[in-house]
């Protein structure tokens, strides 16, 4: 059985019609009790880190999220859930939840720090929030949830913040938006997909499926 965290953060619907589809079995709730027995969890979400980490702290399931990480249950976080599992967002000067370690930057502050002049001249034209298919590329090594996917295939993407992980190795794969946008992580049991996988078609799906099928260890 999969778990879905319900914590009034958007997006859920989109992943159940993705989970119907592919046949699994899910109970979506708000309350960690009812999510103990699963298997996997997934946590979904869109919106504001702030506003996210308070309902979960409200709702206990920050409590319930790092349980389940720290006892190898299979995690995959999705938009603002690959974001809240680092342990800190520049949006609202949020901590979060600490799964891994790094920071999410606002895209306009990384592209000043990381970019040269003339570059960030040019990144002016791009908006903000990144929105749209983008093509993913693969690196440091091999990653579950991306098996039988092929290297450039295109994901939606709506975000504003990008994850900065502390351990460069734990990205699995990458867009380009101004600067290397991480968009796969893992680290060990914990996935996470900065993009919409139930809104990404066919390498979408996939994703979910390669999650779903993954055998816990």
């Amino acid at each position: 059985m999969i778990g879905i965290v319900d914590y009034n953060a958007g997006n859920i619907k989109s992943v159940e019609r993705a989970l119907d589809f592919l046949g699994a079995s899910y109970v979506r709730s708000k309350n960690p009790q009812e999510l103990k027995g699963a298997s996997k969890i997934i946590f979904p979400g869109d919106g504001d880190a702030a506003y996210a980490m308070e309902q979960l702290r409200e709702l206990k399931l920050d409590v319930f999220l790092r349980e389940a990480a720290n006892g190898g249950i299979p995690i995959l976080g999705i938009c603002i859930g690959a974001q809240i599992i680092f342990d800190f967002s520049e949006e609202g000067n949020t901590n979060c939840l600490g799964l891994i370690p790094g920071a999410i930057r606002h895209f306009s502050n990384l592209w000043h720090e990381q970019i040269a002049n003339d570059a960030c001249k040019k990144n002016s034209a791009l908006k903000i929030p990144h929105m749209g298919w983008n093509n993913v590329r693969y690196e440091n090594g091999a990653c579950a949830i991306l098996d039988g996917i092929p290297e450039n295939s295109d994901f939606y993407f709506v975000h504003s913040y990008v994850i900065q992980p502390k351990e460069k190795s734990v990205v699995k794969g990458f867009a380009e938006y101004g600067a290397k946008v991480p968009a796969v992580i893992q680290s060990e049991n914990i996935f996470a997909c900065q993009f919409h996988p139930e809104k990404s078609g066919e390498a979408g799906l996939k994703i979910l499926r390669n999650f779903l099928d993954m055998k816990n260890n």
